[in-house]
């Protein structure tokens, strides 16, 4: 007996994986959070499935559900945004989930930070600009630990996506500032990634605060940040990879002297 974590995706109904929709065919019941994760996703369930919505349940609520369920001999899915292990709040369900006994299995999905890039078609990973990628949140109603402030990340000036983050721009203008990032530091954000009214604002840091007000965007946003999100970055032959280098050789092929 056990409970399937599935990674739902950003949105998108087609950006499950094809293990997760097997899954989420095959259970007998579904408990997702409606106020998330796409309701056309949840209707490829089997008619016959228990559909339950969670964004109205606390902790307690939730697990004590799908452990009844799953003692009962059914097969539960409990759906998740994004990738479960992405701000999923999946620690505090599993350790009520093995004091009664239940094990569980986590199926990733599409995290919003790659739908983002996708959407906007970028790399976050440019050769001698930046090889590093910081997932974090800016500190606002849940604390953040002392050695992971905005600022002290933005020291390393490499590319930043905050989750959770659309209503703290000014202290992201702050704290970035503060770590010495350029004005005209590149950023975009984008609201509801992959979902049908999907918004892409393009700005810069100085402007980051003013853009996202006139725009309206106050959540469900994805904000990314650093030189990787300039938009002429294509132009630019000084940051290719090695990778398809003719001159650079590597396992596969044999490069070609000049």
């Amino acid at each position: 007996m056990k409970i399937y974590i599935i990674g739902a995706g950003p949105g998108d109904p087609d950006l499950i994986t094809v293990k997760g929709l097997k899954l989420l065919q095959e259970a007998d019941v579904v408990m997702y959070t409606d106020s998330l994760v796409n309701a056309d996703l949840i209707a490829k369930a089997k008619p016959e499935a228990e559909v339950i919505l969670s964004a109205g349940m606390s902790l307690e609520e939730m697990v004590e559900v799908m452990v009844d369920r799953v003692k009962a001999g059914k097969m539960v899915a409990r759906v998740h945004t994004g990738d479960p292990s992405v701000y999923g709040a999946i620690m505090e369900q599993a350790a009520l989930l093995k004091r009664e006994g239940v094990s569980y299995e986590v199926i990733p999905g599409v995290s919003s930070v790659f739908a983002s890039a996708a959407a906007i078609g970028a790399e976050l990973t440019i050769p001698e600009l930046t090889q590093t990628l910081i997932l974090t949140r800016v500190e606002g109603r849940t604390p953040m630990p002392d050695r992971e402030q905005l600022r002290d990340l933005a020291a390393h000036h490499c590319t930043l996506a905050l989750f959770l983050s659309a209503t703290l721009t000014k202290k992201i203008v702050r704290e970035l500032t503060e770590a010495g990032w350029s004005p005209q530091t590149p950023v975009a954000v984008v609201q509801r990634a992959t979902w049908p009214d999907q918004l892409i604002v393009r700005s810069t840091l100085e402007n980051l605060d003013a853009d996202m007000r006139a725009n309206g965007i106050r959540s469900h946003a994805m904000i990314l940040a650093g030189w990787a999100l300039d938009p002429d970055i294509h132009s630019r032959d000084e940051y290719r990879s090695k990778l398809y280098d003719k001159t650079f050789t590597h396992g596969y092929r044999k490069g070609v002297k000049e």
